[in-house]
């Protein structure tokens, strides 16, 4: 069965064809080189740039997978969470395809895509599992305990980790995206030279916080004009690893699990990958993590979701909708931001 997956969630334009649910004949990722200008992505600018790239990218993506477009067996399209003007383009695109060569859609989350991302190159899911989907919009912590199935244990009450990353990187003057030129940066720092508050380390939820780690980086850099931006890289990260790796292993723990589950474009980080490949095996647990290339936005994890959807016997109506809001878990959205209680806000 081919599979084409279709990604506009935010400012990559992602097309893929994916064969039996794991294998990748093609995989284009157009990005848009448009938006470090502003600090952040544009929503509106996006929109209209996914409009432009992507029929060519599916064009080059049958091309690179040597089939016609009309012997693609279904569609699988991200609907959500998202950017709404950025999904609404690929949902488009996609009912467009499925309506012209007859072919079943299917919409597939976001979050759940990610994970999926882990089957291209480790094969089948060790079922149940702790899952971590860390990016720039979601930090989630979850058990994933069937195919297509997950369970929430805890998310971001605030921040998620990517965007924290960006944020930090804007104090530091390092542009945008964030993310990886923090981790390229603190390769040079100190970790331990600076002492970054823990947040929510040890609340006794599975919840993460990270405003109070951002303002804590933007008081210390306005009080000492003189510091090395790698030692505020590098400690910086190492905060938000230290209460990642410590929580997503020790839920592993508490829930049983033999599996941790790595996913999402902030997994694509060196220290976290490193922290949590060392973490994971002193605990007895396997880490199954997506090369980075894989942990960024694409439309192979969304083929691949939707293969198993479409294996299951899942199929999208017409009138499919995006849903920028779209919860991983019927019922369990984004929790609203809420303030720490005086205990938590002494730890940290």
């Amino acid at each position: 069965m081919l599979v084409l997956g279709i990604e506009t969630s935010c400012d990559e334009t992602g097309i893929a064809v994916v064969e039996d649910g794991r294998m990748v004949r093609s995989n284009v990722v157009a990005a848009q080189d448009l938006h470090a200008r502003y600090g952040g992505v544009v929503p509106e600018v996006a929109s209209r740039a996914h409009v432009d790239l992507l029929h060519p990218a599916v064009e080059e993506a049958c091309a690179l997978a040597g089939i016609h477009l009309r012997d693609i067996d279904g569609i699988a399209v991200t609907i959500g969470p998202g950017l709404a003007g950025s999904l609404l383009v690929g949902v488009a695109a996609a009912k467009g395809y499925s309506f012209a060569l007859d072919r079943p859609l299917v919409g597939v989350n976001h979050l759940a895509a990610h994970v999926y991302a882990c089957v291209i190159e480790h094969g089948t899911l060790p079922l149940p599992a702790a899952t971590f989907v860390v990016s720039g919009g979601h930090t989630s912590l979850l058990v994933m305990e069937a195919d297509g199935s997950f369970r929430v244990l805890g998310q971001t009450i605030d921040d998620a980790a990517g965007e924290a990353y960006d944020k930090v990187a804007r104090v530091l003057g390092l542009g945008y995206p964030g993310g990886p030129l923090i981790d390229e940066l603190a390769r040079q720092g100190d970790p331990t030279a600076i002492d970054f508050p823990r947040s929510l380390l040890h609340d006794g939820t599975w919840d993460f916080s990270l405003s109070g780690l951002k303002t804590a980086v933007l008081r210390h850099v306005q009080r000492n004009p003189g510091v090395k931006p790698a030692d505020v890289a590098a400690a910086f990260q190492e905060a938000v690893v230290d209460v990642q790796v410590a929580k997503v292993v020790g839920a592993a723990i508490k829930e049983g699990l033999d599996t941790v589950l790595l996913a999402g474009g902030v997994a694509a980080n060196s220290r976290l990958r490193a922290r949590m490949a060392a973490e994971a095996d002193s605990a007895g647990l396997r880490l199954l993590v997506p090369s980075p290339a894989l942990c960024t936005d694409n439309g192979a994890m969304v083929a691949v979701a939707g293969s198993f959807a479409l294996e299951r016997g899942e199929r999208s109506a017409p009138d499919l909708d995006a849903d920028p809001n779209l919860p991983l878990v019927p019922g369990v959205g984004r929790r609203a931001a809420r303030r720490p209680s005086r205990r938590q806000r002494r730890q940290a």
